[in-house]
């Protein structure tokens, strides 16, 4: 019955590839005995209630082989038709050419770009760790205990964000995952010796997994022992299983049948082989019918325990007992913080005023979670009654990343997957390690919050590398990211409120410099992405800015009011949010006449709203020296931006 269960499920995949005429052959012919086993034999599921609160999770990181995982699902009995499957790769269908997250029932998670799946599969581990922490019904029993299961090839074990993650994993002692390896020498553009000759297997246990090795890929004997012993690990466990590239096909370990469809000799030969039917989405509903059953009755009693126990106990007390695992039972929960008590913060730094609101945020949002990249001393975001997070405590909040900008981004988006509100943190000049993760962020659409300080050239000495420039421009181009970057107290509140009223991901921009008082600052606008904080009638232009530039626009206001040119100043936190609101408000605070933005980036997304040439930017790197002398030498000081809105108003 294994042998032709794969076998179907080998020539469905076989048979979407060619349909669609692109797709992934080689993984196909492979992994499909390691994603039956792992589905038929070992993952606690329920395909009719795929999201049921306490199954496994399997990540395929090797997003490429979605065929193989579609033809699985198909075949285990999930919401998928075989009109489903001929629709592979075709816009608008259920079975995309990756697995998209919210598209196939079964997936968990978007996955394609390399090595960003095992990343996020150790977010989801971390996730589980600590919620089971929370979630202890006595001494032995908890509501939370799945593992979270993981396949990936050479190619995401080449990209450096796996290395990031699996080492992070291996510190806290991530019991709960397990690294399946689909290892069998070959690449797109050939044998692995090119590129690839570390002894793998000792890599993981030299960051603290416990390592397994199937020598037959095919053998479902083999796989389910080691398997098993791995599920038993009490450290992360990494599985290396020895494959055929493109097992039985004509072109079977040559690098060729990875990403081509197989011709139609090599299709037929194959199916031959396999002893099914030539004929295109050949379906055997016995074997179906008894894969369906299998994982039924395997699961069953697991299931209905927790299901019932649910329905009974935690449903209707998720306001009360159950409160603090409301976020994972109930995800996409927003949040209102408008009646938290803000005290007033005297000459504080911006960074030390984000921190007292984000520690005030923690008592109310439960799920707010995250860390820094061994910067939490110089971006303050540290939750000081959060606890860290151990290999003996995952009762606690904060988590210390290291050195791993990339991974932070990718295990957040783990961490939102089960629910929680994480965030990450590093400074601006950093932001582009993350983007890969940001980017998943945006496809999922995951509230993970971003912090990013010491946001511009005024940092001084540490010189250009630090120095963020282009970075908050690069930031704006990604579709759907919302981009705050606050002037003071107020504004962060403001920012917060609107970060936690939706469940986009969002990135903060904090400024390193101590927090300059304004006076018409506002929480509440501050949730319209820009308002009016300096009116005037009879004005000349309105002048745009953010963050720390807002306190710079006004003073150049206050000097020109002396030469008798009246100026408005518009203070704009978040360019898009403001992009968003009625044209009638766009135009109340905007008004008609020249618009002037200032801010301390390439800031070209201000277009937008005003002509380039009425943008005072900075369009070079900066230098190593004080704050003062940088400032003048990229011509962003005081007297050269008075300079240029003087000379731009007169023209």
């Amino acid at each position: 019955m294994d042998r032709e269960t794969i076998a179907n499920i080998k020539t469905l995949s076989l048979d979407m590839i060619n349909q669609a005429g692109s797709g992934h052959p080689g993984i196909v012919l492979s992994a499909a005995p390691i994603i039956y086993a792992l589905y038929k034999y070992h993952l606690n599921i329920n395909p009719v209630n795929p999201n049921w609160y306490n199954r496994d999770r399997f990540i395929m990181s090797t997003g490429h082989g979605s065929a193989l995982l579609y033809a699985t699902f198909f075949m285990c009995g999930y919401d998928l038709s075989i009109d489903d499957l001929k629709n592979f790769r075709r816009i608008n269908s259920k079975t995309p050419g990756h697995p998209e997250y919210g598209i196939t029932p079964g997936v968990e998670c978007t996955t394609g770009p390399l090595g960003e799946g095992i990343a996020t599969a150790v977010g989801i581990a971390l996730g589980e760790k600590i919620l089971n922490a929370n979630s202890k019904l006595n001494n032995k029993n908890t509501l939370i205990d799945f593992n979270t299961y993981v396949l990936v090839g050479d190619g995401d074990l080449m990209e450096g964000v796996s290395y990031e993650a699996c080492s992070l994993a291996g510190t806290l002692k991530l019991d709960n995952l397990i690294v399946l390896y689909d290892s069998n020498n070959m690449t797109l553009d050939g044998i692995t010796n090119n590129t690839f000759r570390e002894n793998i297997k000792d890599r993981f246990e030299a960051m603290g997994f416990e390592t397994f090795k199937v020598n037959d890929g095919n053998s479902i004997k083999q796989l389910n022992f080691e398997i098993s012993k791995a599920k038993r690990s009490k450290k992360p466990a990494f599985i290396e299983i020895k494959t055929h590239l493109g097992y039985g096909s004509l072109l079977q370990d040559n690098n060729k049948v990875h990403g081509t469809p197989l011709s139609k000799e090599d299709l037929e030969q194959l199916k031959n082989k396999l002893s099914m039917p030539n004929e295109s989405f050949y379906v055997d509903e016995s074997i179906k019918e008894e894969f369906i059953s299998f994982i039924a009755t395997r699961v069953g009693d697991k299931y209905n325990s927790s299901m019932s126990f649910y329905n009974k106990e935690i449903k209707p007390n998720l306001d009360t007992t159950y409160k603090h695992l409301k976020f994972f039972f109930e995800p996409n929960q927003t949040y209102d913080i408008s009646n938290l008590n803000w005290s007033k913060q005297d000459d504080k730094s911006m960074r030390d005023i984000n921190k007292y609101v984000m520690n005030n945020i923690s008592s109310l949002v439960e799920g707010f979670i995250g860390g820094s990249c061994d910067v939490s001393s110089s971006t303050k975001t540290y939750l000081d009654y959060g606890n860290d997070i151990t290999p003996k405590n995952f009762k606690a909040k904060n988590i210390w990343y290291g050195i791993r900008e990339n991974a932070s981004a990718s295990i957040s988006n783990g961490l939102a997957l089960l629910g929680f509100r994480p965030f990450t943190s590093t400074f601006l000049s950093f932001s582009d390690y993350l983007k890969p993760g940001i980017r998943m962020s945006i496809l999922m659409n995951l509230p993970v919050l971003y912090i990013f300080t010491h946001d511009s050239v005024a940092i001084g000495k540490d010189g250009p590398t630090h120095q963020p420039i282009e970075q908050l421009t690069a930031l704006r181009d990604i579709p759907n990211l919302k981009v705050y970057r606050p002037a003071d107290l107020k504004e962060i509140i403001g920012s917060y409120q609107s970060i936690l009223s939706h469940t986009n991901p969002s990135a903060l921009i904090i400024s390193r410099s101590n927090e300059i008082k304004l006076n018409n600052t506002s929480a509440t606008n501050t949730q319209k992405g820009g308002y009016v904080i300096k009116e005037n009638e009879n004005f000349k232009a309105t002048l745009v800015a953010s963050g720390t530039e807002v306190a710079t626009a006004l003073k150049i206001a206050y000097a020109l009011e002396k030469k008798k040119i009246l100026v408005r100043v518009v203070s704009m936190p978040s360019l898009e949010v403001f992009l968003v609101q009625s044209k009638d408000y766009q135009q109340s605070v905007l008004r008609d006449k020249k618009i002037i933005v200032i801010e301390a980036s390439t800031a070209i997304h201000f277009t937008k709203i005003t002509d380039y040439n009425n943008i005072i930017n900075i369009e070079k790197f900066g230098a190593s020296g004080s704050e003062e002398d940088v400032l003048e030498y990229v011509g962003f000081d005081i007297a050269n931006i008075y300079k240029k809105v003087y000379n731009i108003i007169s023209k």
